[in-house]
Parts: structure tokens; sequence; C-alpha cells
């Protein structure tokens, strides 16, 4: 998959997938492959969507997250599109083997 990288240092996190831009904080990040298939999870999530509707749905999963746990740490870990991306982001063929709408089966305990 290809993708455009840019180093961000004010960047919040490690790393941000913005199709088709990749975004890292330090330019090391750039070779840690769990962070790069991390944010190729999130390319296929965002592409599934469409992209603004799942920028959408991230939202929306969020804020409802923040009123459920009162935590913005808890409230990021429980969306459902980060659940997909941190379970699988340490198997090497993940993105060979995944499903379409892999991330849906994360809502089931939410919702």
């Amino acid at each position: 998959m290809k993708y455009w990288h840019i180093v961000f240092s004010k960047l919040p996190a490690q790393a941000m997938a913005l199709y088709p831009l990749m975004l890292f904080k330090d330019k090391k990040l750039m070779t840690n492959h769990r962070i790069v298939r991390h944010e190729k999870i999130h390319f296929k999530q965002q592409l599934e969507l469409l992209i603004i509707p799942f920028y959408l749905l991230y939202l929306f999963h969020y804020l409802i997250n923040l009123l459920k746990y009162r935590n913005h740490s808890k409230a990021y870990f429980e969306i459902c599109f980060q659940q997909e991306s941190y379970r699988y982001d340490g198997q090497v063929n993940y993105l060979e083997l995944r499903k379409p709408y892999a991330w849906v089966a994360f809502l089931a305990p939410h919702f």
C-alpha cells in the first residue's frame, strides 16, 4: 500500500493515518514495522468507509466512549478502529488475511 509520509514533531501521537498520508512524530518511527502496520490497518478502515464517514464514525465512537468511561485514554483505546489495529498490528501478515469490515466485530461489546 503506497502512502506519503510526513514527520511532524508536534503530533499528539507517535503516528497517525490520514489517507493517503502517514504522519510520524519522529523520523525513526517510520521504520517501526508495527507502527506502520497499525496505521496501514487504519488506511484499510478508512477506504472501506470512503474516508469521510470513517472520521465521523471514529469521532462518534470516541465521544460515546468518553461519556461512558469519562477518561480520554480509555475512550480512545475502546474505539472499534483502534481495537482492531492494536489487536493485529503485531501480526505480520494481517493485512493480507484481513477480511473487509473486520472492525465491525469490535463494535458488539459497545452497543
